[in-house]
């Protein structure tokens, strides 16, 4: 059962997600919060699988409620989407520097909304290829942050083909044929990448790759 915590100042955005989660066998919404503050409290108290957050709220915004949930060890399993009624912004961005899996846009159909709901309950960043290119051409610096680069030198040669290759949208299974090694194999390089560079998820390797220079546009 995936377990969804449901963050929106708009009560009517809110029942409407509600109403297309409780018609799934398989979702289950835990809590709802009108504001950041709420969402955080919620999250600590239900240890949702999915926080789905609203960019702009009020008390404490999306971003920072993200960015709180993904520094409390507490809640390393809860994966947070952000809600925007915007499309790619430069609150997305920083959304997912803070720690969130990928965003979805309010006017989202239902069948793609309740599908990356799974894809995010199973841990998968909600990064298309073609929306990381938008992203990253119009926000991320083409010039590489030293600071970012420096902390690829602890990872291994296998570890960075790997990272690149996330960052490029492919799945561990592409890795694997790319990189001619196994699933597992392909998995346990981007997690150990996760954890030399603290990244939450596959989400911030994305953003990691590009800033640092281990990937630009062109390439993707």
């Amino acid at each position: 059962m995936i377990r969804v915590l449901l963050a929106d100042d708009q009560p009517l955005i809110r029942s409407g997600f509600r109403a297309l989660l409780d018609l799934e066998s398989d979702i289950q919404v835990v809590a709802e919060a009108s504001d950041g503050a709420e969402a955080l409290a919620l999250a600590r108290e239900h240890l949702p699988d999915i926080a789905l957050i609203d960019v702009q709220m009020p008390v404490v915004d999306g971003i920072e409620a993200t960015r709180r949930i993904a520094a409390d060890p507490a809640l390393a399993g809860v994966h947070v989407v952000i809600l925007t009624n915007y499309g790619l912004d430069e609150y997305v961005l920083n959304a997912l520097r803070a720690g969130a899996a990928g965003f979805l846009v309010k006017d989202i159909v239902p069948e793609d909304f309740l599908h990356a709901v799974r894809v995010a309950a199973r841990g998968d960043a909600l990064l298309a290829p073609s929306i990381t290119r938008q992203l990253i051409n119009r926000y991320v610096t083409q010039s590489p942050d030293i600071g970012t680069r420096a902390v690829l030198e602890e990872l291994t040669n296998r570890e960075r083909e790997a990272v690149a290759l996330v960052a490029r949208g492919l799945s561990n299974d592409e890795i694997a044929a790319h990189m001619v090694i196994s699933p597992l194999t392909a998995k346990t390089h981007v997690n150990r990448a996760m954890a030399k560079l603290h990244a939450r998820d596959r989400a911030q390797l994305v953003v990691i790759a590009y800033e640092s220079g281990l990937v630009s546009p062109r390439d993707s």
